[in-house]
């Protein structure tokens, strides 16, 4: 294999982590909010913000230049984050959406 291909590889790896961690950010960005909101426990945020540290430290299970871990690790945090968010919406929802029922059976 000559330069160019091995140049060519790593492009398109190097524009393969780009994208990824462009997408990371976005969802980063988004968790935002469920952070603030005061439903979600304290240990999934906790485990949103070590995660957020161990991204940005420079102690790494893998070399800096494979962000691998880095991104699995985010990822399983904002996984975590967004389950404790789906777990506590439905519960207010479905308090906030009974009492509209029992008026609509009483009124019938």
């Amino acid at each position: 294999m000559d330069a160019t291909v091995w140049l060519t590889i790593a492009a398109v790896v190097a524009l393969g982590l780009a994208i990824t961690a462009g997408v990371l950010l976005v969802r980063v960005f988004a968790a935002r909010r469920l952070l603030l909101d005061a439903g979600i426990p304290l240990r999934d945020k906790a485990l949103f913000w070590v995660a957020v540290i161990y991204t940005v430290s420079p102690v790494d299970l893998l070399p800096d230049p494979v962000y691998l871990d880095d991104i699995g690790v985010l990822l399983l945090a904002l996984r975590s984050l967004h389950a404790a968010a789906a777990a506590v919406r439905p519960a207010a929802a479905g308090v906030a959406a009974e009492p509209a029922v029992a008026k609509k059976a009483g009124t019938a």
